[in-house]
C-alpha cells in the first residue's frame, strides 16, 4: 500500500537564525516517520528582508517567496493552498513550537480527528503584556464569537484534507487562520505542550500587530459589536428622553420645586452631548465593519508569488 503523503508548512520571516536549527531537528523527526509516512516540507517565506531565502536554497528545501510581507495569517492561507498531503501539518520556524510532538499529532488523526490543535499552556518567553492580552482576547472572543476558541490554542496544528480543501473555499482578506479553521466544525482533538524559549530573532508579530489582528478577529467572527451600538443607542435613548422628560415636567410643569434650574442651554447641551456620543459610537463600530466590506469588495489577491522553488 503506498505510504500517505503529509504536507509540513512552515511561515518564515527573518528567521535566519533559526532555519538550520529547525531543520535538523524537524529532519531527526521525519526520518523516524519515513517508513509509514512521505513528507514534503514548504516553507513560505514572507518577505523576508534577510537571508531566510539563501540559507532555505543551500538546504534545497521548496520554498515559496512572496512578493512581500503579507503576515504570517496570509503565509499560513498560501502553504495550505500549495499543499498536497492527505494531512497539513502548521508549524513555526522559531522553535517554539516542539517540533518532537509531531508524531503524536499524526497519530491522533490517524485515529479520526480532522483537526488536531497545539493548546499552548505556557511560555517562558512571553512578557506580562502578552500574557494578558492573549488572556483577554480568548475571553472576550468566547463571549462575543460564535466561533469557540480554546484558551491557548496556536497555529500548530494538523488539518485532513478535507478540512484544507474546505479552508481554501474562504475568500476574505481579513483573515485568521485558526478561526476560520475552527469555524468550519468538523471533529478536534487537542495536544498541550509548553512553548519553548525562541532561539533568535524577534517575534513576527509585534504588539500592534496583534492588536490589529485581535480588532480583525472580533469583527471577522461576531457580529456583537453591532449589536453592541444598537443596544447602547436604545438605553442611551431611553435614557436621554427620561432625562429630558424629567426637565421638562421639572421646569415647565411644576416649576422648579427642588430648585434645580435647569436652563434652557443645560437642556439642550445635555441632549447635543448624548447624541453626539451615540452618533461616535456607532459610527466608529459600523466603520470597523465598512473597513471590513470594503476589504473583501476590492478583491484584491491575498497574495503574490514571487517565485516558487523546487515546487513541482
Amino acid at each position: 500500500m503506498a505510504k500517505k503523503l503529509i504536507s509540513i508548512i512552515v511561515p518564515v520571516y527573518n528567521e535566519e537564525n533559526n532555519l538550520k536549527a529547525f531543520f535538523v531537528l524537524i529532519s531527526k523527526t521525519l526520518k523516524l516517520l519515513s517508513a509509514q509516512y512521505n513528507f514534503e516540507l514548504i516553507f513560505i517565506n514572507d518577505g523576508s528582508t534577510d537571508d531566510s531565502a539563501k540559507i532555505l536554497r543551500s538546504l534545497k528545501m521548496k520554498q515559496i517567496e512572496l512578493s512581500r510581507n503579507f503576515g504570517k495569517e496570509v503565509a499560513l492561507s498560501c502553504g495550505i493552498h500549495n499543499a498536497r498531503g492527505e494531512a497539513v501539518i502548521l508549524i513555526d520556524a522559531d522553535l517554539q513550537h516542539p517540533i518532537e510532538l509531531i508524531p503524536s499529532f499524526i497519530e491522533k488523526w490517524q485515529e479520526g480527528a480532522d483537526i488536531v490543535i497545539g493548546v499552548r499552556q505556557k511560555s517562558s518567553s512571553e512578557g506580562i503584556i502578552r500574557r494578558l492580552g492573549s488572556y483577554y482576547f480568548y475571553k472576550i472572543m468566547a463571549l462575543i464569537s460564535e466561533t469557540k476558541l480554546v484558551s491557548g490554542e496556536t497555529d500548530f496544528r494538523l488539518i485532513s484534507r478535507q478540512v484544507a480543501d474546505e479552508f481554501n473555499r474562504f475568500t476574505e482578506r481579513g483573515r485568521i487562520a485558526r478561526g476560520l479553521i475552527d469555524w468550519l466544525g468538523f471533529k478536534k482533538d487537542y495536544i498541550y505542550f509548553e512553548a519553548e524559549p525562541r532561539q533568535a530573532g524577534k517575534p513576527g508579530y509585534s504588539f500592534t500587530k496583534l492588536v490589529r489582528l485581535g480588532l480583525s478577529s472580533f469583527v471577522t467572527h461576531s457580529l456583537m459589536p453591532l449589536k453592541i451600538a444598537g443596544y447602547l443607542g436604545i438605553v442611551i435613548t431611553v435614557f436621554s428622553g427620561f432625562l429630558g422628560g424629567f426637565m421638562f415636567l421639572n421646569k415647565f410643569i411644576f416649576k422648579d420645586p427642588f430648585g434645580l434650574s435647569f436652563s434652557n442651554v443645560t437642556m439642550l447641551a445635555v441632549f447635543i452631548t448624548f447624541l453626539i456620543g451615540i452618533v461616535l459610537i456607532c459610527l466608529g463600530l459600523i466603520a470597523l465593519y465598512v473597513a471590513n466590506i470594503h476589504l473583501e469588495v476590492t478583491n484584491r489577491p491575498i497574495y503574490i508569488i514571487r517565485k516558487k522553488e523546487n515546487i513541482d
